[in-house]
């Protein structure tokens, strides 16, 4: 059921929650996860009331708060990492483009199950567009399916690749810089402790030396971290990570973070004394996001320079106190790689397109579906198709922009339908945090993390404040 407005809203949640201040007391736990829930979550996500959508995300956020569903920065734990206080895993990041409570409910099922402790929920700013997911709406998505399994404990959000578009900053530097603030803002309102910078795309390599190609790099990178340094809550630091290599691009190398590390903390100190760096540095190490479709649509195979990963996170642990490299574009590779990743002491690995294919290639998904999906790709989005490419290539790589279309339809799938594909994505799930070897860490993170509940007046919009105010009232 949708809420449509506010009074529908109250009626729903008489003798359930209280709003109190800038807090939710839940009166009745049962009752609310039994039900009240997914009809508070599918408001928060569907209503065409904009003032009921604000409304039913600010109390799923402040249940989730009530329960000690907290939002936090990985910064603290990155921090041991960099120091050799702790290590031997690798964190696992997930983008969710579609199914995003389903998907986030075998996420927390997984790691319940094998008490994990650092777990990272992602979003591209790309994704964000094409799958129709503001950053409100995925921490929303993210929080109710904490409740819904009886998760307990630190929330891990980021802001993957909020990335600079090179042709933009060519036109325009300031206006692209800009706009990435805006999305940086919008999304620590929303509860992203973590943000990825990706101003890798502005790398020139045609200039002649190591630090002239990073240059726009690093400094694009200070003048964001200066900013986001600047949007910090009181007593969160946020965890924020660079990239000096564009993932399809030339493999990095130890020089390239040496260039870009020094060039970047040179210009992050002339925005101010004292301000935090980055806690982590991605690089590119031969793979490319969602793989390489052959033109029969299955993936190509790829070699990854584990050699890479390695000596970058030695270096950047041991020169710059950094927890290590990150790895992206991995979703895709094949299982037998994944255990080598915390034998090389990456630090962090981002998986999106693996899902994404789990999902559209599922048996219970349904075939009428999946062909509409398709029919609108090749219809509406023809304009996308290389010359080159077969209608599977097309297909395979264009399909992600079906989240966002189609995004009612695939959350109104039938219970067993997301059911099957919800099982099998926990038993990947499981799988991942076998090899990553994050397997009973709880007590690391509790060591480490000690969230922070951020006020509602900082952890919402002021126009979401504002309307609860006169919901309180109303009550």
């Amino acid at each position: 059921m949708i809420l449509k407005n506010a009074d529908q809203l109250r009626s729903e949640l008489k003798a359930v929650l209280e709003v109190e201040g800038e807090n939710v007391r839940i009166l009745d736990e049962s009752r609310f996860k039994a039900g009240v829930l997914e009809d508070l979550l599918n408001a928060a996500v569907f209503s065409g009331d904009n003032r009921t959508k604000q409304m039913a995300r600010w109390l799923i956020r402040r249940a989730g708060a009530a329960l000690g569903i907290i939002p936090v920065s990985i910064h603290p734990l990155y921090e041991a990492m960099g120091k050799g206080e702790t290590g031997g895993f690798t964190v696992p990041a997930i983008n969710i483009r579609g199914l995003t409570y389903d998907t986030a409910k075998a996420v927390f099922r997984a790691a319940m199950r094998g008490k994990v402790g650092p777990f990272i929920f992602e979003i591209a700013r790309s994704e964000i567009g094409y799958t129709e997911q503001r950053p409100s709406e995925y921490t929303t998505s993210i929080m109710a399916a904490a409740i819904s399994t009886g998760y307990r404990g630190p929330l891990f959000l980021q802001g993957d690749h909020f990335q600079i578009s090179a042709a933009k900053f060519s036109k325009d530097p300031d206006s692209e810089v800009s706009s990435v603030k805006d999305i940086i803002t919008e999304a620590i309102a929303a509860g992203f402790y973590n943000i990825d910078i990706d101003s890798s795309t502005i790398v020139d390599l045609g200039k002649p030396t190591i630090r002239e190609q990073q240059k726009n790099n690093y400094e694009v990178a200070a003048e964001l971290t200066a900013f986001i340094r600047g949007l910090e809550p009181a007593g969160v630091t946020v965890s924020v990570g660079g990239e000096i290599g564009e993932v399809g691009g030339k493999n990095s190398t130890v020089e390239d973070l040496r260039a870009f590390m020094d060039g970047f903390n040179e210009s992050l100190a002339r925005k101010g004394k004292g301000l935090k760096g980055i806690s982590k540095i991605s690089i590119q190490t031969g793979t490319s996001h969602g793989g390489v479709p052959l033109p029969d649509g299955t993936i190509a195979k790829v070699s990854i320079d584990f050699q890479a990963l390695e000596t970058i996170s030695a270096a950047a642990r041991k020169e710059y106190g950094l927890a290590g490299a990150v790895q992206h574009g991995a979703s895709t590779l094949p299982d037998e790689a994944f255990d080598r990743f915390p034998k090389t002491s990456t630090a962090e690995i981002h998986l999106a397109t693996g899902f994404q294919n789990m999902i559209y290639d599922s048996p219970a998904f349904p075939q009428e579906l999946r062909a509409c999906i398709y029919d609108y790709i090749r219809t509406d989005l023809k304009g996308e198709k290389k010359e080159k490419d077969t209608d599977e290539q097309f297909i395979y790589k264009t399909r992600k922009k079906g989240f966002g279309v189609f995004k009612q339809q695939m959350w109104e799938l039938p219970i067993d339908c997301r059911g099957d594909i919800g099982k099998a994505l926990e038993d990947k799930f499981q799988f991942l945090f076998t090899k990553l070897n994050v397997l009973n860490t709880v007590g690391l993170v509790n060591k480490y993390i000690k969230p922070i509940d951020v006020p509602a007046g900082k952890f919402g919009t002021v126009a979401e404040m504002k309307q609860m105010e006169e919901y309180g009232e109303g009550e």
